[in-house]
This record gives structure tokens, sequence and C-alpha cells, in this order.
């Protein structure tokens, strides 16, 4: 499976704009995932009041033509967006939507970063389950979440081969996409797509950085810092290569980590 990342300048509060923006380049894909940042649909820096405002539910109008563009150009579709939940409250969450338009899963960032993350959302419950894409099973995170190592190990243990992280990584936090991402991809023996957003909005400058990143932590493509889609061939074969040379899921000792589920940082 194709994996293309769109990392882009996105207009702030233009919902409608950001997704034709995602139709031309997947309309240029030919196929296969096109992954888009961290609350693509509104702007990720918007403050309390405009993510309210954007939130939709999980089958809302843009959900809707974000399913007619992948219909439209074969292309399955991984982007963020504020959502309202049925419970009223606003979730930063990203949606994947199949080459046939069918929603495949639906996931609330559980994670939240600093005061600028808390005072737009509520944290998610729990992570979402692994589903199949195009003969991958594709895992889901936001952004902070793939830097807690328990995040992406859970869904490695549940079967993933490839993780999608829509982020939204600003300046100074370059050791993250070049540094810990490769690391969570070797240490659980996974794929990772990691779209980022570029440019400045508010006072944040993005890194750009987006990367797909194999299961032997090197870099199967890599943005640089402005606009641009970058893409790599998700290939199951090089998990057969890599993981018996890097054993770290079968050699785990679970008995050894009931602390790390209670214990508090000292």
């Amino acid at each position: 499976m194709r994996v293309r990342l769109f990392q882009g300048p996105l207009k702030a509060g233009t919902p409608a704009e950001n997704l034709e923006h995602m139709a031309e380049v997947a309309a240029r894909q030919e196929g296969g995932l096109l992954v888009s940042p961290e609350m693509f649909l509104s702007g990720y820096n918007i403050g309390r009041e405009a993510a309210a405002r954007l939130a939709e539910p999980v089958d809302g109008p843009s959900a809707r033509r974000a399913a007619m563009i992948a219909r439209a150009t074969g292309t399955a579709l991984l982007y963020g967006y504020p959502e309202r939940g049925e419970d009223g409250q606003v979730y930063n969450a990203a949606i994947l939507i199949d080459r046939t338009g069918r929603t495949l899963l639906n996931y609330r960032k559980c994670h939240l970063f600093t005061d600028l993350d808390r005072a737009m959302f509520q944290p998610g419950p729990a992570h979402a389950p692994v589903v199949e894409l195009d003969g991958i099973r594709v895992g889901v995170l936001i952004c902070y979440d793939v830097e807690f190592p328990e995040a992406v190990r859970a869904l490695a243990l549940e079967g993933a081969q490839l993780v999608a992280v829509p982020t939204a990584l600003m300046q100074p936090y370059d050791v993250i996409a070049r540094t810990i991402v490769p690391a969570r991809a070797i240490e659980n023996q996974v794929f990772i797509a990691y779209a980022n957003h570029c440019g400045r909005e508010g006072e944040l400058d993005y890194c750009g950085l987006s990367c797909v990143v194999g299961p032997e932590g090197q870099d199967l493509a890599r943005a640089g810092r402005g606009e641009e889609v970058v893409g790599a061939e998700i290939d199951l074969a090089i998990l057969d290569r890599s993981r018996p040379l890097y054993t770290y899921l079968a050699d785990r000792r679970p008995e050894l980590y009931a602390p790390l589920a209670h214990g508090d940082p000292a």
C-alpha cells in the first residue's frame, strides 16, 4: 500500500477550503492512503471558541464531503478535525475513511499537550481499535500520543503493522520527528506515517519533517520544512525481514511491568 503525507500550511477556520485542497492532493495520489495533519480541517492553534464553533460530529458535513473525495479519487483518507461528541464535548479527533467512503475508525486524542490542548478539548477515553486497510493492519494516534511508549506498544500488541499519526509538531521539538518517531517504529516493529503541518500559526512555528519510517528505524520518506507531499510503499516483506532481528515484542516480560500502570512520577 502506498502512503502519502500531506505537509502543508492550512488556512485556519476554513474546513471547506482545506477539504478542497485535500481533494486536489488526493486526485494526484492514485490510490493508497493520504494522511493529513492534526486538526487539518480547522487549524490547530485556534483557541477554545473557534474549536467549539467549528466542531462537527463524526458523520458531519465535512466527513460526508471527505467520503465523496475518497470515492472519487479511490484514495483512503486520514485527517484531523475538532469533533463534537454525542456528549456535547469537543475532542481533538482523527477520522480514517477508506477508498469506498466508509469510515473505518474515529480516534480521539488521549494525551493532551499542555494548556494549548486542554483549553480546547476533552481527552479521549481510549485508543481506537486496529483496523484493516488494503491488507495492512492500521492503528491511529495523534501527535503527543506517539511520544508515549505505551500508546504505540498497545497498538503493536493488537497487531498493528502501520501506525498513522496526524500531528502538529512545533519548534523546538525537532527531536520528536527525527529521533523519537524512528525509535517507536523500531521498538514496536511497525511502520509509522507521521504527517505534520508547516509554516506559522499564531505563535507556533511548525517543524515540518513529516516522515514515513520503517521497522528498522530507517526513513522511507522525509519532508523538509515547507509545503510538500511525500510518500512510501508499506511493504510487509520488510516486517518479515525485520522482526526476527528486532525481537522486542517476543522478548517482553509483562509480569515486570505492572507498576507502570499505577506508578506516579517521583
